[in-house]
């Protein structure tokens, strides 16, 4: 891998960060964004017996609503953002999640618990176009300030498996959708009192991108970068999702206190979330594309090991699988923010989203259907065949040589 330049340089007019509270809690967002997807997920098990379902496979596809929102919802939110303003769609977001889930709460049958989960994921579709394109439109650092969001929105969906199993076993699966639902309402509060007005839209403000590529250069590396996001979208969500129940049945005998389990799944995507801190630091040290494919292909052997691991040797494999995943999601982000104007970053990560996550969201409804029907690991061995297509996908990627700073 080839050396580069050192960090990019903001523009002119950007010469100070937003105020460190206000830092704090877009990144409390994001791990809000991904907590309340999972709550879902993490629960299916629990929720599928109250509601008098004999398999969580049964329950899972009602779940899929919420993951198409997020994607479809990006575009529309993306453009709202760039138009109206962040801070406002911000708030949006804190309050409109909040009571969502809570709502979700009293959910009595699956097409209510389909209908709310869907609600969630209109105010989760959000964060990523609005709320990343907010830290990052002051940042000096795009690469450090990147990888620690990703940090802090893994860690959200680490929060998920852990607060959800002992939620359930303290009181219910319904707590776990309050709690959370609470929470950022107070967030979405202090933000509302912590960052100051905006003076005017994004839109109309004065930028520039910090990278120059060529119009048909940058149309390719969009197209590029889409269809990357919607092969590894496809993985991310059905891991996340499938994580829980995969533990399950392979720590049959060793461990199958629900808690304990969270505890576990809990640290795979702690250790894992590191992974976008560390490649956000490296990010701007070695030649992106390369960088990118060695994230992508390091899956491939990680899945075929999980797809016959059981017990303990499943949690390393796991562990692998997840460092990967994660390393590879501040990519996307860290290409926009070199790539885009602040003034469109908003749309053009919407735009981005709306379709990757809502073609991926289909990996929510087929989880249930796909491992009742191959088994754990036949899924799995079919998860790796997708990180073939994206190792494939990014060599059409514009090198580093294509860009003029």
């Amino acid at each position: 891998m080839t050396q580069l330049t050192p960090s990019l340089p903001t523009a002119p007019d950007q010469v100070a960060d937003h105020p460190r509270v206000v830092r704090a809690l877009l990144n409390i967002a994001h791990a809000l964004d991904h907590l309340f997807l999972l709550i879902f997920a993490a629960a299916v098990s629990t929720i599928a017996a109250d509601m008098g379902l004999a398999k969580w496979q049964d329950l899972m596809p009602y779940g899929v609503g919420a993951f198409f929102m997020f994607g479809l919802g990006a575009l529309p939110a993306g453009r709202l953002g760039d138009l109206w303003g962040r801070r406002s769609m911000m708030l949006v977001f804190f309050f409109g999640i909040g009571s969502a889930s809570i709502l979700t709460a009293f959910a009595q049958t699956p097409m209510q618990m389909a209908a709310c989960l869907t609600l969630i994921g209109v105010f989760a579709a959000i964060y990523h176009p609005v709320g990343i394109p907010m830290l990052l439109e002051r940042s000096a650092k795009p690469g450090a300030t990147i990888g620690f969001n990703g940090l802090a929105g893994n860690l959200g969906v680490a929060v998920a498996a852990l607060l959800t199993g002992f939620l359930i076993q303290w009181q219910g699966w319904r707590v776990a959708f309050v709690l959370p639902g609470v929470a950022a309402w107070v967030c979405g509060w202090v933000f509302a009192r912590a960052c100051p007005q905006e003076t005017s839209a994004p839109a109309k403000r004065k930028g520039g991108a910090q990278v120059h590529l060529s119009a048909p250069m940058l149309a390719r590396a969009m197209l590029v970068m889409t269809a990357a996001a919607v092969t590894s979208s496809v993985l991310f969500n059905f891991m996340t999702n499938g994580n829980g129940p995969l533990m399950a049945e392979r720590f049959q005998g060793v461990m199958e206190d629900p808690a304990a389990l969270g505890l576990l799944l809990a640290v795979v995507y702690a250790v894992a979330s590191v992974a976008q801190v560390v490649v956000g630091y490296l990010i701007n040290r070695f030649a992106l594309k390369r960088f990118f494919m060695f994230m992508v292909m390091a899956q491939i052997p990680m899945l075929v090991l999980a797809s016959q691991a059981q017990g303990w040797w499943l949690f390393a494999a796991l562990i692998g699988v997840m460092v990967f995943i994660f390393g590879a999601i501040p990519f996307t982000d860290f290409m926009i923010a070199r790539y885009v104007d602040d003034r469109l970053r908003s749309r053009v990560s919407g735009m981005r989203l709306g379709v990757s996550l809502a073609v991926s969201s289909l990996s929510v409804w087929a989880l249930g259907p796909l491992v009742k029907a191959m088994g754990f690991g036949s899924s799995l061995l079919l998860l790796a065949g997708f990180s073939v297509a994206t190792t494939l996908i990014l060599t059409l990627l514009p090198s580093e040589g294509q860009a003029s700073h």
